[in-house]
């Protein structure tokens, strides 16, 4: 081989393949930082909701619209059937209300944009968490002060072994809780 051109491909070509190889890395792990821990994380939803309104000052608990947080591996995104129970007659000609009766009209299911998400390859059960005794606040945060919902904790390996290896000093709030499973087998299945 021809000495000037191994010395090209040394000088010039592997190094620009490596800084290509770092960048595209490097961007793909920033550009995917929400899907790994999300904290901040706060869309515009398709209907104005505020939490500090229904679960602060009103004190509606979170499961009357998260129906299978205690039953259900999933809390569950509630119907606009559950808003209209109180709808149908508060606040009926406000704008927000107004998109939420069509909603519920045509029996077609809210798109609300999920805040929280664990990622697909992990299993997490709200119902274990919650008939525990472990409070929603724990890692969803205060959401009765949110009037757009953001997410405030990471849900990422880390963040859950801690949890769980350190339970009995983070939730000693809990009467008789202990730490939580920490083999791949519980949460990789």
């Amino acid at each position: 081989m021809n000495t000037s051109l191994l010395d090209y491909n040394l000088k010039v070509r592997l190094p620009l393949i490596l800084f290509t190889a770092a960048a595209a890395f490097a961007a793909a792990y920033f550009a995917s930082r929400a899907e790994r821990d999300g904290v901040g994380y706060a869309p515009a939803q398709p209907i104005a909701f505020s939490h500090r309104l229904h679960a602060g000052q009103m004190r509606i608990d979170c499961q009357y619209c998260h129906t299978g947080v205690a039953v259900s591996a999933s809390a569950g995104i509630p119907p606009a059937s559950t808003c209209m129970n109180c709808h149908t007659v508060a606040r009926k000609n406000r704008p927000e209300i107004i998109k939420l009766a069509k909603f519920n009209e045509q029996g077609t299911a809210l798109p609300w944009k999920r805040v929280h998400r664990v990622p697909d390859y992990a299993y997490f059960n709200h119902s274990v968490h919650v008939n525990k005794g472990i409070d929603c606040a724990n890692c969803h945060g205060a959401v009765e002060n949110m009037d757009v919902l953001s997410q405030v904790s990471q849900f990422t390996m880390a963040a859950c072994l801690d949890c769980h290896r350190r339970a009995p000093e983070i939730l000693s709030a809990v009467p008789g809780i202990q730490k939580g499973p920490d083999n791949c087998g519980a949460c990789h299945r």
